[in-house]
């Protein structure tokens, strides 16, 4: 049966869990395995783990308790890192391109360049359908919708042939930005230490993440999903997977060239056209925001 991965709040505590239809099973209450407790537990041993949680799907409509009652988290709370891709879309490149004033931008593969990540700590993770309290110092905070991937096995030196063999599931995140904190005024645009991306992409709850992790095996394609944010109900981003620049298989192979690796680290694939930075919009008090992606299900949060 297929099942999803999440991590759930219960009186003990953040727990893994699997959900199956409406129902979800805390996995190590049924397995009463100590490893089992989190998804990052579950994800360094994914091979033998995938059989029981197999297992634990199939006897979710007896065993399982209703979804209703499930408090949500972030799937992974404690990645080892989290590698979020920048300027990743051609829709969204090309849009920033015209903000700025320049020429349509080229395919960088012609430039003989590779993949480029930044990355944010796992202080910002946000739940699902939770409120982020926004970077107070900013008036520009803006909204990223981007495919997650969850690393389910180590790897080093890693092929672009092999590397969704490294892939355990797909989330959805919203990269959550200050544009207003990323350079440093006053310091000369050629100065080296301009740009401060600590400020601008790190802060607390600036990465919502979730609802749940969907397995590889469920995303016959993940280079055609359909991703969309809406604010207030309104649409803002409306692209396709399938508009990344450089793919999954590429940004993994770039990384590992870097460093292992390993199970629950997670890559924010980057964000399409339609960020609120090209429209000269940013959110406010009270915005509610909803990303989808294909098979992957609705992220929802509320600014304050």
């Amino acid at each position: 049966m297929t099942f999803t991965l999440a991590t759930v709040q219960t009186g003990r505590g953040p727990r893994a869990a699997i959900i199956a239809g409406d129902r979800f099973v805390v996995v190590a209450t049924a397995t009463h395995r100590d490893q089992d407790r989190t998804v990052t537990g579950l994800l360094s041993e994914w091979e033998t783990s995938l059989p029981r949680l197999d297992a634990l799907a199939a006897q979710a409509a007896r065993i399982g308790a209703p979804l209703s009652e499930a408090q949500l988290l972030a799937p992974v709370l404690a990645p080892g890192a989290i590698f979020c891709a920048g300027a990743n879309y051609s829709d969204h490149a090309a849009e920033m391109a015209v903000k700025s004033g320049l020429p349509p931008p080229v395919d960088p593969h012609t430039l003989g360049l590779r993949s480029w990540h930044f990355i944010k700590t796992m202080h910002c993770l946000a739940s699902p359908g939770s409120t982020v309290v926004m970077q107070p110092r900013s008036q520009k905070i803006d909204w990223e919708a981007e495919l997650a991937v969850i690393i389910g096995k180590y790897g080093r030196d890693i092929s672009e042939e092999n590397a969704l063999d490294h892939v355990a599931g797909y989330t959805i995140a919203n990269d959550l930005s200050a544009r207003d904190l990323g350079v440093r005024a006053a310091l000369p645009e050629s100065n080296p230490f301009r740009h401060d991306w600590i400020a601008h992409k790190n802060w607390d709850g600036s990465c919502p993440l979730g609802p749940w992790i969907t397995l590889k095996r469920d995303v016959p394609n993940e280079r055609d999903l359909k991703i969309t944010l809406e604010v207030n109900g309104v649409l803002k981003q409306n692209s396709n997977s399938g508009q990344m620049i450089f793919n999954i298989n590429e940004q993994i192979a770039d990384l590992s060239r870097n460093f292992a690796l390993r199970p629950g680290d997670i890559i924010l694939t980057g964000t399409p056209a339609g960020v609120g930075a090209g429209r000269g919009e940013f959110l406010k008090k009270g915005d509610v925001v909803k990303v989808k992606i294909d098979r992957l299900g609705e992220l929802v949060n509320t600014m304050a």
